[in-house]
């Protein structure tokens, strides 16, 4: 019996041996694992952070160079506006230099005008006369009509123009609207407007008659002032202003 005790009591004693070994090996392999996975964990998270690191490097890189670029830019803009501005400034100098010069010299033009016109009225006068005309083709069977007309009377006043254009052929004729219908002229005027040719009807004259300060002055035209030309604007509406520059006869 005593000897069934002592084997007993050792079986228990290797027993609690085996069990603590085991509790030990299990804590030791827990604490192993555990700090293998947290050793992985924190290397992913680290390399990770390295990761953005490197783009979030590379992004601001990028975000610099852009905003070198753009000032750049802006440097360069700033630069050819002022430029441009220096330009517009000496334009804007020479323009009114030129416009200076020209009110100066227009004003001496206007008074030697007015010193021939004194002149001529005292010789006479200047009788009423077409020196210069003009009648032109335009698109949507229009027509653009010029005169310019001299004319000074001996006492120097202006007097009352009225002229009227007529257009002729075999048969019939028609007589043009002007617009305005009368002028005062002292010295020279120049008529100018458009009109519309009337359906199916084909001039072959067109007559001017002036009628200022008691005298009248009629003349004949041959319509091949108004032949087709070359390059015709398509519409109206495309047409600039009429000229008002003088008729070169």
């Amino acid at each position: 019996m005593s000897d069934i005790g002592s084997t007993q009591r050792g079986a228990s004693t290797l027993v609690l041996a085996l069990f603590v070994v085991v509790i030990l090996v299990t804590a030791v392999a827990g604490l192993l694992f555990g700090h293998k996975l947290g050793y992985q964990r924190g290397f992913h998270s680290m390399e990770t952070q390295a990761q953005q690191a490197i783009i979030d490097g590379t992004e601001a890189t990028k975000a610099l160079e852009d905003l070198r670029l753009s000032n750049k830019i802006a440097t360069n803009q700033a630069a050819t506006a002022k430029q441009e501005l220096a330009i517009s400034l000496a334009n804007l100098k020479e323009l009114r230099e030129n416009q200076q010069a020209l009110t100066v010299e227009n004003r001496q033009v206007s008074q030697l005008n007015e010193i021939y016109a004194d002149v001529i009225a005292e010789k006479g006068g200047m009788p009423l006369q077409i020196l210069g005309a003009k009648i032109e083709p335009l698109p949507e069977n229009a027509f653009e009509y010029g005169f310019d007309i001299g004319m000074l009377s001996s006492d120097g006043q202006a007097k009352r123009l009225q002229p009227t254009l007529t257009l002729l052929n075999n048969d019939d004729l028609v007589e043009v609207p002007l617009d305005p219908a009368s002028y005062a002229i002292e010295g020279i005027v120049r008529i100018r407007g458009r009109f519309m040719m009337p359906s199916g009807f084909k001039p072959l004259q067109a007559k001017l008659s002036l009628q200022a300060g008691g005298q009248t002055v009629e003349q004949l035209y041959d319509w091949k002032l108004g032949d087709k030309v070359d390059n015709m604007l398509p519409s109206l509406l495309d047409l600039p202003e009429v000229d008002e520059s003088p008729i070169v006869p």
